[in-house]
């Protein structure tokens, strides 16, 4: 069977894609599994580095500041939909997958005129204007959230949560404090609580500022910290964190963090963005979180991210515009009670889904 896969622009995107793309082949030794993105995007590496072949388009995302920018916007879809109908004559995939993203919008659209069936993931509680174009040419749509009705036919939806990496459940606390413990000089403990700050892989400017400017603070406490700050604003926080060197033993300051199964393992409670990959994870993993939408996102979608798991007292939210305000004093105060820390930590685990990546993987290979 051929399998055509299309979607990306963010890691959001992309992981549940390869996710989804592992799981065919595990189902079907034998699969043939061709993706489509948009070029110049993080798919046009990511892809081939999981080890599947990516076929690139030139489509962009419309230009919602400047629309007399668009005319060439809507050129470059055009290219890009018969660029597809040329790709799927070649490769004649069996069924069509879409997880979102420019590039998803025209390969899905060019499968189903040409008779494929396609099924359709969403990953975010408030539908990506991508997939919402798509819902009547789909077959099958697998969401994250209840209550997508909202966006999409009733009939037509499937509640299969995210994909995520599955070797998030091999971590190791002593491992983690081992390599941190190696690399950075700290001397981290098992005995000491840790907060774990990851504000996406670019990073988060309100949560790092948040950071910065309660250092002090933090160096009086006894908790531990492992901060990403993303490669945008590694610099400035790196040169705060330098000024206090009482941090030194028990402070990792990183732009990225590769490792990130033993931190999660290590991590008695999260600071995070709401991204809907973000929130599978700490979902998946059973962990305390305080989550931090971002705000310039479409649809303020990270909101309704986060409103999901604080709905079922599974999070706790602090809204950026009052993050400078609260959001130390919170996690420092979440992080000394152990009673609120297991109440959220359980009700997360029961809304993990870990075996999304496969049930999404059956329906592709039911609709054909």
């Amino acid at each position: 069977m051929k399998y055509l896969i299309s979607g990306g622009g963010t890691g959001g995107h992309i992981f549940p894609a390869v996710s989804i793309a592992n799981a065919l082949k595990a189902l079907d030794k034998e699969a043939d599994i061709l993706f489509v993105g948009a070029l110049g995007r993080m798919e046009m590496e990511r892809v081939p580095e999981a080890g599947y072949p990516i076929e690139g388009l030139p489509v962009r995302g419309f230009d919602r500041q400047k629309p007399w920018k668009n005319i060439s916007v809507v050129w470059d879809m055009l290219r890009s939909m018969v660029q597809v109908r040329k790709i799927i004559r070649r490769f004649r995939p069996d069924v069509a997958i879409g997880v979102g993203g420019y590039a998803s919008g025209a390969a899905m659209k060019v499968a189903a005129r040409m008779g494929i069936p396609v099924l359709l993931q969403e990953q975010n509680g408030f539908a990506g204007v991508t997939n919402k174009l798509l819902r009547n040419d789909a077959k099958k749509i697998c969401v994250a959230y209840e209550g997508m009705e909202r966006f999409f036919p009733k009939d037509k939806l499937l509640l299969t949560g995210n994909p995520v990496r599955q070797d998030l459940v091999n971590g190791d606390k002593e491992r983690a404090i081992a390599f941190f413990n190696d690399t950075f000089g700290t001397q981290l403990t098992t005995d000491r609580k840790t907060l774990l700050i990851i504000g996406g892989s670019l990073g988060a400017r309100t949560i790092n500022e948040s950071i910065i400017a309660a250092l002090t603070e933090l160096a009086k406490t006894d908790i531990q910290v492992i901060w990403q700050t993303g490669k945008v604003y590694y610099d400035n926080c790196m040169q705060a964190f330098n000024n206090i060197p009482e941090l030194k033993e028990k402070m990792v300051c990183t732009a990225f963090l590769k490792n990130m199964p033993d931190c999660y393992a290590l991590a008695d409670l999260v600071i995070s963005r709401a991204g809907a990959s973000s929130i599978s994870e700490i979902c998946l993993l059973g962990k305390p979180s305080i989550l931090v939408p971002s705000p310039n996102v479409a649809e303020d979608h990270q909101t309704h991210n986060a409103m999901a798991l604080v709905k079922r007292n599974a999070a706790e939210l602090v809204r950026d515009k009052d993050a400078m305000n609260t959001l130390m004093s919170d996690a420092l105060h979440l992080i000394g009670n152990d009673t609120r820390l297991k109440t959220l930590a359980q009700n997360a685990a029961q809304m993990g889904m870990p075996d999304s990546a496969k049930l999404i993987a059956q329906e592709a290979m039911k609709l054909i």
